[in-house]
């Protein structure tokens, strides 16, 4: 791995330790996410206190911040493997974010926009597989947990020299959904209808 491409993989980190969540919602005068819900500073639990539009600004922010440095490192000419790396510190940053004291999001909007940029198929079939699971079960984290276990699969299918870094990533999503995979084993998670249900 070179030095450049450390180097550029600590900037990955750093701007997906920006949180959306947290920032929109001070902007907005908003209780810090992390403090409310779920206590995830993500766009489904802003969803609770913010509602859809500010939601869905936090979800396409989250996004754009794992796609932009793994799109840019195509035309840096990184390496594949240097690619899949820029992409796992990407979500490391919104997991585990340097300037929120290390307490950050699930990561699954920002390893969706970091994953993208491999191939058209691949985004397309994570997003497929999201909304099947979504629409049959009502469970964000389910269909989160169950993209996460097949994104390696379609990856190895469409460009398999990423599987390695993608599985890599696939295993921090499964991680960081560890307490919903609980709830939902115990039928305490709450389904998304829910929390459109909800007013701020």
């Amino acid at each position: 791995m070179s030095l450049f491409a450390i180097f550029y993989m600590i900037f990955a980190y750093l701007l997906g330790s920006i949180s959306s969540a947290i920032l929109l919602s001070r902007l907005a005068g908003l209780p810090d996410p992390r403090s409310v819900g779920s206590g995830n500073p993500g766009a489904t639990n802003v969803l609770r206190s913010g509602g859809k539009w500010l939601a869905l600004l936090v979800l396409v922010l989250d996004i754009l911040k794992g796609m932009l440095p793994v799109w840019a490192g195509y035309y840096l000419k990184l390496t594949h493997f240097e690619l899949g790396m820029v992409a796992l510190a990407a979500c490391l940053g919104h997991c585990f974010p340097l300037y929120f004291g290390f307490k950050g999001g699930k990561g699954v909007a920002t390893a969706f926009g970091a994953i993208s940029p491999i191939a058209w198929g691949v985004a397309g079939s994570m997003l497929g597989t999201w909304l099947l699971v979504f629409l049959i079960s009502g469970y964000s984290s389910l269909s989160a947990v169950i993209t996460a276990l097949l994104v390696p699969f379609y990856v190895y299918y469409f460009k398999p020299e990423f599987t390695f870094p993608v599985a890599l990533v696939c295993c921090l999503l499964i991680y960081r959904h560890h307490e919903n995979i609980q709830r939902l084993w115990r039928g305490q998670e709450d389904k998304m209808w829910s929390k459109f249900k909800r007013k701020p």
